[in-house]
């Protein structure tokens, strides 16, 4: 990894996706191959020897909030959110075994027959072992969104930074997809996030993140070797800090 780059150059990093990411170009559920693409791209990563968590939203199968708004008691369409976010974490973790990198879904909600109940010194170790540690079912609470849970599980492992994988390659003033004259920030505040109503993570997850001076690197899953080229100083991205 470049000497030259140390604000670029983390040992150990929380990635967080959406569940949207891992559907491809359909419209519900798990894409098989999207699924392996994402899995390839965190191999890269984890062959340059960094320590790497992972947290995946559950929108693709389930969404709490959506669910909540057609009538559905709020915190039962929670915990459906969280049980989605298992789902996709067990796709995940047969993704990347079967590119030999030994996995852990680790869940805030124990369910001991599929997946490991989180305790934060079990996790480390995992971590030190160069596990790769898929943490599912948020927080465990309801109310609270997989961004929260995503900057919660980053201070209590140590990671360095969080990296938010999404379908643009950095944060903007506006929608680019929506808007040619959209522009994209290199660098932005937690406060100039929260100010503007930037779309980076839930104000929550910003404020947690902020407090505890974790940096947030905003950068686009789409784009081919993205993931490890920040790692090594190259890339285009967002950072999120004071």
């Amino acid at each position: 990894m470049a000497e030259d780059q140390p604000k670029t150059t983390y040992k150990r990093v929380l990635l967080k996706i959406s569940g949207e990411a891992l559907m491809g170009d359909q419209g519900y559920g798990l894409n098989p191959p999207t699924v392996d693409r994402i899995a390839k791209e965190v191999k890269t990563v984890h062959d340059m020897g960094v320590e790497i968590c992972m947290v995946i939203g559950g929108g693709n199968i389930f969404r709490g909030l959506a669910g909540s708004a057609q009538g559905m008691e709020r915190t039962t369409a929670d915990y459906m959110g969280m049980l989605a976010t298992v789902m996709n974490a067990l796709a995940m973790q047969a993704a990347l075994e079967a590119l030999k990198i030994h996995t852990r879904v680790i869940s805030a909600i124990p369910m001991d027959q599929v997946c490991e109940p989180y305790i934060r010194r079990r996790a480390v170790r995992h971590l030190e072992k160069k596990r790769v540690c898929i943490f599912a079912a948020g927080t465990g609470n309801p109310y609270f969104t997989t961004d929260t849970a995503a900057t919660l599980r980053a201070n209590e492992m140590a990671c360095e930074a969080i990296f938010k994988g999404t379908k643009v390659d950095g944060v903007y003033d506006k929608d680019p997809m929506k808007h040619a004259d959209a522009k994209r920030f290199d660098k932005v505040s937690y406060d100039e996030v929260l100010a503007q109503h930037l779309n980076v993570m839930d104000a929550s997850a910003i404020a947690l993140a902020r407090d505890n001076k974790k940096p947030i690197i905003v950068f686009s899953l789409d784009e081919p070797g993205g993931f490890r080229g920040i790692l090594a100083g190259e890339g285009t991205y967002t950072i999120v800090k004071d």
